[in-house]
């Protein structure tokens, strides 16, 4: 697991200089469950089968991904594109869609305004889990340095902020929320926000809060 507590860090470009600093990551479990309603029973999970169906009607292609009832077995069609000219897509792009490129069905069964488009909900429960490589008792420690701690995401699943920091910390809702409104935890989103992407917070060590 990477370590980067030994790297400074300017912050704000002034004062003291951050040298603990930790890395959370979400890590991917599996991709999300697509929800729709199955025509032929009465499940709404589907998986994605892996593969496209191109059909062409001379210059013009439709594309669709497949997918599969988890219930029944029913294979059913997301439209990816329609009645779209062959000039107007990338050569390179219909050669995944042909070859049933793994990457293409990964990035399409995650992509939320396909979603919306093509109204479906997407469920992420299960899809992820929280690699952390810092102890919660690091945080009561003796040095004074704030800690630095970057979240990545190998998976694009909206979160809430409220939740990474119960899960990395190991703490109560209340007691994250109680540091938060202290400004112990600071952050650069709304607690109540769902994030999907990259971003860091600061905690301010119980040493530096007592000199204060």
């Amino acid at each position: 697991m990477n370590d980067f507590r030994n790297i400074r860090v300017p912050v704000d470009g002034g004062g003291p200089d951050i040298d603990r600093k930790a890395l959370w990551v979400v890590k991917e479990l599996g991709l999300p469950t697509i929800v729709k309603a199955c025509v032929s029973c009465s499940s709404t999970r589907h998986r994605p089968t892996g593969k496209f169906r191109v059909n062409a009607n001379r210059k013009l292609l439709d594309v669709w991904l497949l997918i599969c009832c988890e219930l029944c077995g029913r294979t059913s069609k997301i439209p990816i594109h329609e009645r779209i000219h062959v000039q107007a897509l990338e050569s390179a792009r219909l050669l995944m869609f042909e070859n049933n490129d793994r990457g293409m069905v990964r990035h399409l069964v995650m992509d939320a305004a396909l979603a919306g488009r093509a109204a479906y909900q997407l469920d992420w429960r299960g899809t992820w889990e929280l690699e952390t490589d810092m102890p919660f008792y690091e945080l009561e420690g003796g040095d004074p340095a704030p800690l630095e701690v970057v979240i990545r995401f190998e998976l694009p699943a909206p979160i809430r902020v409220e939740k990474l920091l119960t899960a990395g910390f190991r703490l109560s809702r209340s007691a994250v929320r109680g540091m938060v409104d202290s400004g112990r935890i600071r952050l650069s989103v709304a607690i109540d926000a769902k994030v999907r992407e990259d971003f860091t917070l600061f905690v301010a060590s119980t040493a530096a809060n007592q000199e204060a």
